[in-house]
């Protein structure tokens, strides 16, 4: 996660290189998600899927810590 938006969460995915000591490791379908422990508070209970809709696809969060998103839906706030 970073600071950002009108929101002032955004969600952000990347390849990790490693894991350190203190991130968690989710592993479901043989893919690991791998969150740091600073984020895992918002985050928890959150359920990522991938979605292709028409020439629209990406990944699709539903957190219920989320209280609000901003309009353009590139951040939330909890």
């Amino acid at each position: 996660m970073k600071t950002t938006g009108c929101s002032g969460l955004a969600y952000v995915i990347e390849f990790a290189d490693q894991v350190e000591d203190e991130d968690v490791v989710f592993e479901s379908k043989g893919v690991k998600i791998i969150i740091d422990q600073k984020s895992l508070v918002f985050l928890d209970g959150t359920e990522i899927d991938f979605s292709k809709e028409g020439l629209n696809e990406g990944f699709q969060f539903n957190n219920p810590n989320a209280k609000d998103a901003c309009g353009c839906g590139e951040s939330f706030k909890v």
